[in-house]
């Protein structure tokens, strides 16, 4: 059964966006889906039908309008309300529910459950967080494929949660690789698989939804096309549709068989005091099953949040390959009957190689110039651009040669034999810092003074590089170890520094690749590259600021004062949502970073810090948290910062962080400072 707990974030979220719900309820009433889209997505969905990139079925409207310009007419005839539809769309639902599962959820040998999941790559399935949620139960656990009218036996596997196991209770997502059987067995392949797409535009509001499954863990089942998509979330799509228990983990398709969510949830009508309702308006007892509750909506989990998620793990070995090749994916072949041709191919002219100089920058004109300095110098590196058209030859990995690297795992050890934190020296420089300050201003004028103090002595502005800023001596504890700011795991600087040099020579091997292959890019695309090699090869780093907030610009981005060392998963989970303070955070369930639930966030240690961080950041760049942030989002703030003190780490951050970059954080220099700063003043 879906947890309790589950059901209940999924009515508070449908609940919560009542008034827009029922806003886009009466533009889908004006008969026109456009109006009850934003122009971009309207945009973006126009792009994803009239591209032949990732569709597997296309329904009869699609071929007509190929040719045609995206204009109105195209999207009204794609989502249109004619029910016709091309013998395709069927034999396109035949394909993917071949890749649909039953899951069997089993405890030793006994069955205690069922589930449903799809496979997203040839021996990895998808399902729910709730279906299967450790290793353990995934261990013991069975999926049956072809368990449906006209076939007499199942075929069924193994789950090999050793070789992959990810998920996430948030988005309520699990993938676990498959064990293959022996010979006289189809092996997985033969079922293919349902491709992951994190580019937006494959859905709008008010077009059909289809789901496959096994509700109740009965035979395979579809719902075609009376499913209507009602609104779109951050992380989840809200829409109408007959599902049922079991059918936890079925995916959800638009009508070009395009996975666009995996259902977890449903919406259960409830009444005054909150208690769910059955279908003739009883209340509901657990005894009756969940078939007997009066669900009114569902929620599936966005793909492309998905996807988003599974970039940021850090991953190694089979899992990083299995992970990798869910990634780069191609799309489930189609028996003849059903492809549609596919244009010829064009011919690309190919973009050039880098220029990589002696002290490791690799340079592209692409036609803007960038460059990533990744280590020292490379040996046996050509350091001009190939011709226009040659093929670009990787840099060979500078990690074993590289100065920077080097460097970095010198300051690391070198750190161990020096003096913590200098208690009176500290103390000296933070009196002569703020000698100028006068504290019987009013709190407006204390904001100024101490905004154009910040300014003023930020003097070396150090780039993002926390490999070579942050992780040698920064952000050691006192025991000279590193530990990430949500989760208070401990790592040795060395590992963090190794890391993140791979990460940065992965994304200039990963960018040149692009551009071997696609070309020149645009600058827009090339900023969108970068932000997707990003997310591929993440940092273990957390800007507490998020840095979509003031759009990577430097000195922001570089900043040690709110750069803090982070694994990429409590990264990823936090996000770029703004820190909320939950009543029930103590009882709550929540991930070991922390509690997300759309646009709020708690971490689970440091709220301290990152609090003091943050109030550093609105004085230091004044207006740039607008939009972000309010007087209610500053009060959490400086609750934690009274109830959390100041801690040696801090203390010590604070004093390396001046030496480096010549300015000081107040809130830690002067806790009691707190309550005299108008705030406001850097909304």
């Amino acid at each position: 059964m879906v947890p309790k707990s589950q059901i209940d974030q999924t009515i508070y979220r449908f609940q919560e966006r009542t008034p827009e719900r029922q806003e886009t309820e009466a533009k889908l009433a004006s008969g026109s889906p456009m109006t009850a889209n934003t122009p971009v997505r309207v945009q973006q969905r126009i792009a994803r039908i009239m591209s032949a990139e990732g569709l597997r079925a296309t329904v009869a409207p699609v071929a007509a309008v190929v040719a045609e310009p995206a204009t109105v007419n195209v999207l009204e005839r794609i989502i249109g309300t004619n029910d016709l539809m091309s013998v395709t769309f069927l034999e396109g639902a035949v394909v993917a529910a071949r890749t649909v599962a039953r899951i069997r959820i089993r405890s030793g040998q006994k069955t205690v459950g069922y589930g449903t999941a799809s496979l997203v790559a040839p021996n990895v399935l998808m399902t729910n967080n709730h279906v299967l949620g450790s290793p353990s139960e995934a261990a013991t656990s069975l999926a049956e494929f072809n368990y449906q009218d006209g076939i007499q036996s199942p075929t069924v596997f193994d789950l090999d949660p050793a070789s992959l196991f990810i998920t996430d209770p948030t988005l309520d997502y699990t993938l676990v690789a498959v064990r293959e059987k022996g010979s006289g067995t189809p092996a997985l392949k033969s079922f293919g698989f349902n491709r992951l797409i994190e580019q937006q535009g494959k859905i709008l509001i008010g077009e059909a939804l289809n789901i496959i499954q096994h509700p109740n863990g009965e035979l395979k089942q579809v719902a075609l096309r009376e499913n209507e998509l009602k609104d779109i979330l951050p992380q989840f799509l809200h829409y109408h549709t007959d599902t049922a228990p079991g059918s936890s983990g079925s995916p959800v398709f638009n009508d070009q068989w395009e996975l666009v969510a995996l259902h977890h949830s449903g919406v259960p009508r409830t009444d005054a005091q909150g208690r769910y309702l059955t279908k003739d308006g009883t209340l509901w007892q657990p005894s009756m099953g969940e078939q007997k509750i009066d669900w009114i909506a569902n929620e599936g989990a966005r793909v492309s949040q998905i996807v988003a998620h599974l970039k940021a793990q850090t991953l190694s070995g089979t899992a990083k390959k299995l992970r990798d090749a869910i990634l780069s994916a191609e799309s489930v072949a189609l028996p003849v009957s059903s492809v549609t041709p596919a244009p010829a191919p064009v011919d690309v002219v190919t973009g050039p190689a880098a220029a990589v100089s002696p002290d490791g920058t690799a340079t592209w004109r692409v036609p803007i110039e960038i460059s990533i300095r990744v280590g020292g110098q490379l040996a046996s590196t050509p350091t001009t651009a190939q011709p226009v058209g040659a093929k670009p030859v990787a840099p060979a990995s500078p990690l074993a040669t590289s100065a920077d690297l080097q460097a970095a795992l010198d300051a690391a050890a070198e750190a161990k034999k020096k003096v913590y934190y200098d208690k009176k020296a500290d103390e000296a420089a933070r009196d002569a810092y703020y000698a100028d300050i006068d504290t019987s201003v009013n709190p407006k004028g204390l904001f100024q003074a101490l905004s154009k103090l910040l300014k003023s002595t930020h003097t070396t502005q150090p780039a993002y590089k926390p490999a070579t800023h942050l992780y040698p001596f920064v952000d050691l504890h006192p025991d000279k170890k590193i530990r990430s700011i949500y989760s208070q795991k401990v790592f040795e600087a060395e590992e963090l520094i190794r890391e993140d040099f791979e990460a940065e020579q992965e994304r200039v091997e990963l960018l040149q690749a692009r551009i071997a292959t696609e070309g020149a890019l645009t600058d827009e695309a090339l900023a969108e590259a970068i932000d997707v090699l990003e997310a591929q090869a993440p940092f273990n780093c957390e800007h507490v600021v998020p840095q979509s907030w003031f759009n990577k610009k430097e000195p922001m981005r570089g900043d040690l004062h709110h750069l803090f060392a982070c694994e990429p998963g409590c990264n990823s989970f936090r996000g770029n949502i703004p820190y909320f303070d939950f009543p029930d955070f103590e009882e709550a369930i929540r991930d070991e970073c922390g509690k997300r639930d759309e646009n709020r966030f708690e971490p689970s240690a440091a709220k301290g810090i990152v609090a003091r961080a943050t109030l550093y950041f609105l004085l230091r760049y004044p207006g740039q948290l607008s939009g972000s942030y309010d007087a209610r989002r500053v009060s959490t703030l400086v609750s934690w910062h009274n109830t959390h003190p100041v801690t040696d780490y801090e203390l010590h951050r604070n004093m390396a962080i001046s030496a480096t970059q010549g300015n000081r954080n107040p809130l830690i220099d002067h806790p009691e400072w707190v309550t005299e700063i108008d705030f406001r003043g850097g909304l």
